[in-house]
């Protein structure tokens, strides 16, 4: 009952339980449901080889190796090369680009990707296997037609796109640090979450208050693994209205309340502009019988 629920969360439903159309092609990828919407939001907002690469890594084994006892700060400190300050998502966008960046270089007696990726403490075969789950979802987004934009990654538009795309399937996947020290509260569940010790945050002085994260982790200690930091003015703007009703009650859900209602006015005279507007649209163009009837119909 509950991946029904979030599959009709995600429109992949229709009013009678089967399949939507944009369900069908959801399908069409060999992926989480969330993932797959995300993918196709990506369509929408242009940055749709960033949210690919995404997709890879999360899906591929976890690419940063656990270190040896007394090496943690070495790693650390090659991981940082990598880190983005919006995230954990775009930072494996960085790890994955560097990856194909040191394959591009002609192999050398001294030096191989194994050797490069063993330097940077990570896995190899993560990093390959993200390369073939790339290519694959490339293969199928040709094969069913779907636009593949240009990468842009790195500009102050890209980025806002990809979080976009990303809380397009990952509403359900939201939490807020309630107290300031990481204790992360999801909104869904309502249950205590930390981040995951390989989260780029986690080696950082600044916690973010509104994370989305890809996946929540008990056996690892209720950690919240991939997070990436999100304001709550994108998250009411991508989210279902439907998905937000039936949220449980929280402080967390009545301070989302609160910007609705902060955005609400803009809105209301907006609408009313834009109802000005058509009213004296057709004051100037009067409708003749015929095309009143087309409008009705």
């Amino acid at each position: 009952m509950q991946a029904l629920e979030d599959l009709d969360y995600l429109a992949a439903l229709d009013n009678d339980g089967n399949l939507s159309e944009f369900g069908i092609i959801m399908s069409e990828f060999p992926l989480d449901p969330q993932l797959s919407k995300s993918i196709l939001a990506s369509c929408e907002f242009e940055c749709v080889d960033e949210m690919l690469t995404i997709a890879a890594m999360v899906t591929a084994p976890n690419c940063f190796l656990r270190t040896p006892p007394g090496t943690e700060e070495i790693a650390l400190t090659r991981w940082r090369k990598f880190s983005h300050p919006a995230g954990d998502h775009l930072t494996l966008i960085n790890v994955f680009n560097a990856f194909k960046e040191a394959s591009a270089k002609p192999p050398s007696q001294y030096y191989s990707n194994e050797k490069w990726c063993r330097d940077y403490f990570l896995s190899c075969s993560a990093l390959r296997m993200a390369e073939v789950i790339r290519a694959e979802l490339v293969e199928i987004m040709k094969r069913i037609e779907l636009p593949i934009s240009e990468p842009d990654f790195g500009s102050k538009e890209n980025i806002q796109s990809i979080k976009k795309s990303l809380l397009s399937g990952y509403f359900m996947h939201i939490a807020r640090d309630v107290d300031g020290s990481g204790n992360y509260l999801m909104l869904t569940h309502r249950q205590v979450a930390q981040l995951h010790p390989f989260s780029s945050y986690s080696n950082t002085r600044r916690i973010p208050e509104w994370v989305l994260f890809h996946e929540f982790s008990v056996w690892e200690d209720n950690s919240i693994r991939v997070i990436s930091e999100i304001s709550p003015e994108l998250f009411m703007e991508l989210v279902p209205q439907y998905y937000f009703t039936n949220l449980p009650p929280s402080e967390s859900k009545d301070i989302l309340q609160e910007v609705i209602n902060h955005l609400s006015p803009v809105s209301t005279v907006k609408e009313e502009e834009k109802t000005n507007n058509d009213s004296k649209e057709n004051e100037k163009c009067p409708q003749t019988p015929t095309e009143q009837r087309c409008v009705i119909q």
